[in-house]
This record gives structure tokens, C-alpha cells and sequence, in this order.
């Protein structure tokens, strides 16, 4: 371990003295794409010892899971406690919880788990004060929601920061880059679309940094060698997120109007949440980020139930339907009919993969028992 950490920072050093221009493009996302991957294989053997997760289990519950993040003693307690059921302790010094915490948020028929995360700081992605088993909390959910208040504006960089080196891509699609490996030939490369920010000399050097030397390679994105290094690396989280400022009432108009020309550009929700004040909007915009669409069921022989909806992400299939109804029924499916815009007609008869829309309404056919039979 010790001599990866002496190659990283070799690395990282000869990094720093290599100057950024065209002529070195190629070099540079080379001496990257190395020290990304030792940083991979050191995670991955912290990992395996059980050093990088710790004790933070948290089961999934509800329709979503959202990771509510910030340094200590921003409020992020007193929230949870008011948009949701759990009772977080609630103290004017640093670091009061020191568990991860979960509520459930109820919106528009969805329940929504809010997970109270302790303080993170600078160097967590490295593992200082518990930081990366707080990261992997962040990767297991389905939105991250940033947290500070009106004196400490300077901290959402940070922790953009800390998730980003703790593989979390805020905001971002995963590029659309396929890599098939070879066994000769050297690496291929096939684009179709313009590439702005990396040559083909510089996918090579990268590929060959991770240690491959053959592939055909399929680039659809306009991507950098950061980005390419995140394709090649597969464990990257990509999440939706938001920010939210809060103690807006200790500041007077002005200076409240400054911060938000200095926040222009994020997805952001002023608050107070010891007055109440913007927390109905939290709430709308949680359920809003976390793409739901409404699925509605419908019996065999019977009317569509259009009283309880199934709360489903958006771009969901036949078979998350069932993985939400009944944990057998993937198992013993056998066709589905479908009642809505995803299908040509009314009662269409579709597969499992079928990918559902807005609105629609799913007739289910299983198998009575585990035991498939070729009989319908």
C-alpha cells in the first residue's frame, strides 16, 4: 500500500510540472488515467478489508432514497425533522449526529427516505472523519442534496469536491462510450461525434494507462479524459442534485441577494428552517428531481385501480412493476398488457423489458407457483 501511495504522489508530482496545452494532451491524460487507476485498486483493497464501508448500513426504504450532506451545524438535523417522521438530536455544536439518520418524507404519494448524513470534511474521500463510509451512503442513493447556510457559501465547493474524488458525478450523464476489448489490433477508435476536448493520441494513452492495450472503442459523447477514465473505471455514481441554503433570516435583503447572484448557476432553495420558511418547496423540489412518473395497476378481468398509483422512477420496465408488487413475481411472470402511452393499443401484450411511460396501466400474468409450466 505504501508503495502505491510513493507512485500516486510521484505521479501526481510529474502531473503538476507537465504543462497543459495540445502538445502534451496526450502525455497528461496518460499520467491520469495511472493515477486514477491505483487510486481504483487502492480503494478496492481498502474495500475488501472492510476499511472503506465501517458501519454505516442503512436499508432503502420507501420509493427513493436521498443523501442529505453539509459540513456539521448547518441544520440539516432541525430539516429532517421537519419534512419528515424522525427525530434527529438537534445541537448548536458541531458534529451532534454521528449516525446516519433516516425520516420518511411523504409528497404527492411518494415516501421518501431523507438520510441525515454526520458532518463531512475536507479529506473525506481519503477517508478523514469517517468519510468514506459517509460516501457510501452517498452512492447508494437516488439524490444528493447539498446543505449549508448563508455564512459558510464557500463550503458547497468543497463538497462538490469531496464527492467528486469519492466518485460521485453531480448533475452529469454517464458518457455514451462503449469499450470492447481485443485481442489484437490495438486500440480502435470510432467517433460519432465531433471531439473537442481529447484526440484520438489521447483515448489511446489513457486506454494503455488502465492497461489496455486492445480494444475497439465506440465514442457518442464529446468527452475529456477525466470522462473517459470514468467509463473505463465502471464504479462512478451518477445523481441528480440540488442545494439548499439555510438561516436566510439572519441575513438582511441585501446581502441574502448577493449570495444568490454568487449561486446563479445551481439548482438552489433558500431556507429557514427553524422559521418554516421555503420547506413545502423543498419537498416539491425533491419529488421533482427524483423523476417519478405514476403507474397505475390493473387486475385480471377488472377496471384499472386508479386510487393508489405505484410511485416508479421514470424510464422504469414491466419488470421493476413487479419487483415492486411482490418479491416472486419477476420469477413466475408471463406476459404483461398494457393501457396507456407506451403501447400501440390498449391491453398491448409486452415483455418484461418493456420500458414503461407516465400514466400507464399494467395488467400482470404470472405463473400461479414457482414452478413454471409451459401451459398458459
Amino acid at each position: 500500500m505504501a508503495s502505491e501511495e510513493n507512485k500516486i504522489r510521484d505521479l501526481e508530482e510529474e502531473l503538476a510540472k507537465t504543462p497543459s496545452n495540445k502538445g502534451t494532451q496526450h502525455h497528461r491524460g496518460l499520467l491520469k488515467a495511472k493515477i486514477a487507476a491505483l487510486k481504483d485498486t487502492g480503494e478496492r483493497k481498502a474495500s475488501g478489508t472492510g476499511a472503506a464501508l465501517g458501519g454505516y448500513a442503512v436499508r432503502k426504504s420507501g420509493d427513493a432514497s436521498v443523501a442529505l450532506v453539509g459540513f456539521p451545524s448547518v441544520g440539516k438535523s432541525t430539516l429532517l425533522n421537519k419534512i419528515t417522521n424522525a427525530v434527529s438530536e438537534v445541537g448548536g455544536y458541531d458534529f451532534t449526529t454521528l449516525d446516519v439518520i433516516p425520516g420518511m418524507m411523504e409528497h404527492e404519494g411518494a415516501k421518501i427516505q431523507i438520510l441525515d448524513i454526520p458532518g463531512i470534511i475536507e479529506g473525506a474521500a481519503e477517508g478523514k472523519g469517517r468519510g468514506r463510509e459517509i460516501l457510501s451512503v452517498v452512492n447508494n442513493s437516488d439524490l444528493v442534496v447539498i446543505m449549508t447556510d448563508v455564512f459558510r457559501i464557500r463550503h458547497i465547493g468543497i463538497i462538490k469536491k469531496e464527492l467528486y474524488n469519492g466518485r460521485v458525478r453531480l448533475n452529469k450523464t454517464r458518457p455514451d462510450v462503449s469499450i470492447d476489448r481485443t485481442s489484437r489490433g490495438g486500440v480502435v477508435v470510432n467517433t460519432s461525434v465531433k471531439l473537442t476536448k481529447i484526440t484520438n493520441r489521447t483515448v489511446r494513452s489513457v486506454l494503455n494507462g488502465h492497461r489496455i492495450m486492445n480494444a475497439n472503442v465506440i465514442i457518442r459523447t464529446d468527452i475529456d479524459d477525466d470522462e473517459l477514465t470514468d467509463v473505463i473505471l465502471k464504479n462512478r455514481k451518477y445523481v441528480s442534485m440540488i442545494v439548499i441554503v439555510n438561516k436566510t433570516d439572519y441575513l438582511d435583503p441585501e446581502k441574502l441577494k448577493e449570495i444568490h447572484r454568487k449561486l446563479s448557476g445551481e439548482d438552489v432553495i433558500f431556507i429557514s428552517a427553524d422559521k418554516d420558511v421555503n420547506l413545502e418547496e423543498v419537498k416539491r423540489k425533491i419529488y421533482d428531481k427524483l423523476s417519478f412518473i405514476k403507474i397505475y395497476t390493473k387486475p385480471v378481468g377488472k377496471p384499472i385501480d386508479m386510487e393508489e398509483p405505484l410511485i416508479m422512477k421514470r424510464d422504469c420496465t414491466v419488470g421493476d412493476v413487479c419487483d415492486k408488487l411482490h418479491n416472486t413475481f419477476r420469477k413466475r411472470f408471463r406476459h404483461s398488457r398494457i393501457f396507456g402511452k407506451s403501447a400501440k393499443f390498449d391491453g398491448q401484450r409486452k415483455s418484461i423489458d418493456h420500458v414503461l411511460m407516465d400514466g400507464d396501466a399494467v395488467e400482470l400474468h404470472v405463473f400461479a407457483g414457482l414452478n413454471r409450466t409451459k401451459k398458459e
